[in-house]
């Protein structure tokens, strides 16, 4: 990835009514941390969810890995609360300690076990990481320990993959998601998934649920219940974001840094040819 594409101007802040990021992974090396501290930088809003598996502290367990890109991003998401950002903490699996200081406040950022959200058109929406309601974290735990393993290993060779592109100069592809949508299982999982979530809406009697954990970035109605996940940072680099207009989308940023990147690159070309002499131009 070109460093010149993660810099900010002053005219492209963009605004919203309300984001939400989930499963970043901080203190794991697959963490994408400096694509997130890019879209902190480019994007605000009045109200920032962090919907679990913020920090890896399962990770940070087996190894301690905590990088300068890692603490810029914490410190970004502490800035954003200190200029009037609300921002709400749900925890997930992998920062499941956060749990024991539900209802508690810490550098302007609260900590809830769940929440309600009302969007702009009034719909309200259960917010929540989704953990609780994954069959083999429930009711295995050290089963789901033996498939972090596995998810580890995959995730490492996602980096290396990446590495590699950006020596060639392609853009960010994540090998992970790739495999996980033409795997049989994990695709049976994931409507399994969406589908237990949206039954727990129809319970809560809201209009929608709004999810992390599955690291896959979805909007997709059942029925009367609208089910949105809004992704990861390891694997996808998504953000759902709420319009002030009401209207929903979910951002994939890595897509977003590689077009401004070609943008920028193909800029820099037709100046350096508007400043060449025009019969050397031509040549």
């Amino acid at each position: 990835m070109n460093g010149s594409s993660l810099n900010k101007t002053k005219s492209d802040v963009k605004n919203y009514k309300n984001i939400f990021i989930s499963d970043i992974h901080l203190g794991s090396k697959a963490c994408q941390a400096e694509l997130l501290l890019d879209f902190l930088k480019h994007n605000d809003s009045e109200k920032l969810y962090l919907v679990g598996d913020i920090v890896d502290g399962w990770r940070l367990k087996r190894k301690w890995y905590w990088p300068q890109s890692h603490n810029d991003v914490v410190q970004k998401i502490l800035r954003k609360a200190r200029k009037g950002t609300e921002i709400i903490y749900v925890p997930g699996n992998h920062d499941e300690g956060l749990r024991r200081y539900i209802g508690t406040h810490f550098g302007g950022i609260e900590v809830r076990p769940t929440d309600i959200y009302e969007a702009v058109n009034g719909d309200k929406y259960l917010v929540l990481h989704g953990d609780s309601f994954d069959n083999v974290m429930l009711y295995a735990r050290w089963l789901a320990s033996i498939g972090d393993h596995a998810y580890d290993l995959v995730l490492r060779l996602n980096t290396v993959f990446n590495g590699l592109r950006r020596l060639m100069g392609l853009r960010y592809w994540s090998l992970s998601s790739y495999l996980k949508i033409k795997v049989k299982n994990a695709v049976q999982f994931i409507s399994e998934f969406e589908r237990v979530l949206v039954q727990e809406a129809q319970k809560a009697g809201v209009q929608g649920v709004i999810c992390g954990h599955i690291h896959h970035a979805e909007m997709k109605q059942y029925g009367d219940i609208i089910y949105m996940n809004d992704g990861d940072w390891v694997e996808s680099c998504t953000a759902l974001v709420e319009h002030f207009d009401g209207t929903w989308e979910i951002v994939f940023w890595a897509d977003i840094v590689a077009q401004r990147d070609t943008t920028s690159k193909a800029a820099a070309v037709l100046e350096s040819t508007e400043d060449k002499p025009l019969a050397e131009a031509a040549e």
